[in-house]
């Protein structure tokens, strides 16, 4: 899947510039030319890479920044024409990954930015995922997928799924999963349990030709290979 990447920068030239390049190399890109529509952008979107200069309209790139880590830690490399240090210092601060000065080598800007997505790619590895062979849940962004191929699940499959995972290899009783995924209000009726399994097979088993998900009769529930 192409990585998404928003450009906020009020230079409508070097932001097509960027842009053009960027799709070049295969990235999806968005742009912003006003730190307000940045943070508007970014409230309401998901983003893998934010390319932020410092120099805004309506609200600066620091303030933009401060505000963004607030509520995510998306990669953000930050672009000024100030060949300042004090400048690099409070965008480091602020939380910005990398830093770079104007006029810059758009070869260079691309080194950082594969670097920032490797180093973000590796964390989110290490940290954020429960995994089962080729199923992998990302447990921050609430997303599933199998081989990288992203699988679609409701709110109440994500939560059933990830308990499962949580205890792969373990037959897992009806009234425990009914208790830990949906709570005491549902004790008592299991056949929701059955239903959801049913679900999750016809996303994950039926589509992609395993079986991980097996019935243990009589009891419940295991994830495990076939």
């Amino acid at each position: 899947m192409d990585k998404k990447i928003l450009i906020v920068e009020d230079e409508e030239k070097i932001s097509r510039f960027l842009e053009l390049e960027l799709n070049h190399e295969g990235y999806q890109v968005e742009q912003a030319f006003d730190g307000k529509k940045a943070l508007e952008l970014l409230e309401n979107n998901t983003y893998d890479l934010v390319i932020l200069d410092v120099m805004l309209p309506k609200l600066n790139g620091m303030a933009v920044l401060r505000r963004l880590r607030k509520f995510s830690s998306v990669p953000v490399i930050m672009l000024t024409a100030k060949d300042d240090t004090m400048d690099k210092v409070m965008g480091l601060d602020s939380g910005a990954d990398d830093y770079l000065t104007k006029p810059f080598e758009i070869e260079e800007l691309l080194a950082r930015i594969r670097v920032c997505l490797k180093r973000l790619k590796k964390d989110v590895k290490k940290n954020n995922c429960l995994t089962f062979n080729q199923l992998e849940i990302n447990t921050d962004m609430m997303t599933v997928s199998f081989d990288d191929e992203p699988i679609d699940l409701t709110k109440k499959e994500y939560e059933l799924l990830k308990f499962l995972i949580e205890n792969k290899r373990i037959v897992l009783s009806r009234d425990l999963i009914l208790n830990k995924v949906w709570g005491y209000d549902y004790y008592g009726d299991t056949n929701i349990v059955d239903v959801y399994i049913r679900y999750l097979r016809s996303k994950i088993d039926e589509p992609f030709n395993q079986k991980i998900i097996h019935t243990v009769r009589g009891v419940g529930y295991i994830i495990k290979d076939e």
